[in-house]
């Protein structure tokens, strides 16, 4: 279904409900956008960190610990 004509029925059903709904509707509306909007935010921060050069320094450090270095390991 196209998009303009979903949004045309959509609206043309809550045109329909008691104010309550409507209002129901609306908060339903708002949460689904802070969802995208909270997305969007821990996207961008997962890329700065990715991207990020903070933690470089730990490439060129000698591993202090190894395997055998473990009492018990995980089974």
């Amino acid at each position: 279904m196209d998009r303009s004509i979903l949004i045309k029925e959509t609206i043309d059903k809550i045109h329909q409900l008691p104010d309550i709904k409507i209002q129901e509707i609306n908060d339903f509306a708002e949460f689904l956008l802070s969802r995208i909007d909270d997305k969007i935010l821990l996207e961008g921060m997962q890329k700065l960190a990715s991207d990020s050069k903070s933690f470089e320094y730990l490439k060129n450090e000698e591993e202090l610990y190894s395997v055998n270095d473990l009492k018990e390991k995980y089974k």
